[in-house]
């Protein structure tokens, strides 16, 4: 069974950037997949971004494409978002997420098995 827990979550201004971290534990970290996910209020949870084990494959949605980057630190069991140039509409719950398997288009929550408790990112206009 896998633990995973977001840090880094805050209120920021339009424009800034933000780095979210994820650590992993209960498991090997490269057994994972990674992606974060994020749910703004009343909406649904949606894809973010994601990276494979060895963190030279990654994808990410178009909203979010060039401006944000996924990696991940594999010595130290943690996946980063690093968030430049926020928007007011990148507010919400972040989430990350692992799987098993890489695979690209896996854009579904239903599509990863180990999730975190999620970090608040609000960005004021």
């Amino acid at each position: 069974q896998a633990h995973l827990a977001e840090s880094g979550g805050r209120l920021v201004q339009a424009g800034d950037s933000l780095r979210l971290s994820c650590a992993v534990s209960g498991r090997s970290f490269t057994d994972f997949a990674m992606a974060w996910f994020r749910q703004a209020p009343g909406k649904e949870r949606l894809f973010v971004a994601a990276i494979n084990w060895y963190g030279d494959k990654s994808y990410y949605a178009d909203s979010v494409r060039g401006r944000f980057t996924i990696s991940r630190d594999n010595a130290a069991s943690t996946a980063h978002l690093q968030m430049n140039r926020l928007k007011p509409e990148d507010t919400g719950v972040y989430f990350c997420a692992a799987r098993t398997r890489w695979e690209y288009g896996m854009y579904a929550v239903s599509d990863y098995d180990y999730w975190g408790q999620g970090t608040q990112v609000t960005v004021s206009s």
